[in-house]
């Protein structure tokens, strides 16, 4: 028997004193002394009658009812808190899983901009080498062209200082020399001079 049904059964044994109680006290304002504590039998019995009927009947339909109703009530608790002990569990899991995949998601966008950075480091890097490369050709093709045009421009200098050379030996010495000597001649003077400009 739970803690309830006993509640109810007190209640319902209280309920039934006080109903034999009650003729003892319509019989108290007649009399007094010794008869007060005794029960008058002819409503005594009735009474005892009346209350193994009221008993039996309650014992009988309401008592079943009762904790039948009781019973189903508890149990609609029971079930209420099991629910919503679920559902806090549930929640909690899901809670978890939302966590877990937020930190999944800031892992992967985290790999994500550092792949990135190095793609774009790389990029810089490859960028920066192939100018420095183009650059270096450029310079390099630069001094190709000014060397070219240096002993293109010496070339035509050094054919002019010789003819140059040839008439002013010419008009110095006049028609001693023939002008293929006074070619070999400048041709030589031009080369001390080169060789001492190289010292």
């Amino acid at each position: 028997m739970t803690q309830t049904q006993t509640r109810i059964l007190q209640a319902m044994t209280g309920a039934a004193i006080l109903n034999l109680g009650a003729p003892a006290v319509a019989l108290a304002e007649e009399n007094t002394g010794m008869k007060l504590l005794m029960p008058n039998m002819a409503e005594f019995i009735p009474a005892c009658v009346a209350f193994l009927i009221i008993w039996f009947l309650m014992a009988k339909f309401a008592w079943p009812m009762v904790l039948g109703m009781m019973e189903e009530r508890e149990n609609k608790i029971q079930g209420d808190l099991d629910a919503a002990q679920t559902a806090r569990t549930e929640a909690d899991e899901a809670k978890a899983k939302i966590a877990a995949r937020l930190e999944a998601a800031d892992r992967k966008a985290d790999a994500i901009v550092a792949e990135a950075k190095r793609d774009a480091e790389v990029l810089r890097a490859d960028m920066l080498a192939k100018a420095q490369e183009e650059s270096q050709a450029i310079i390099a093709k630069a001094h190709d062209v000014i060397d070219a045009e240096r002993a293109r421009a010496m070339a035509e200098l050094s054919g002019q200082v010789v003819d140059l050379s040839v008439q002013i030996a010419s008009k110095v010495i006049g028609d001693g020399l023939d002008v293929q000597q006074q070619r070999e001649l400048a041709i030589k003077y031009l080369a001390e001079v080169g060789s001492l400009n190289d010292d």
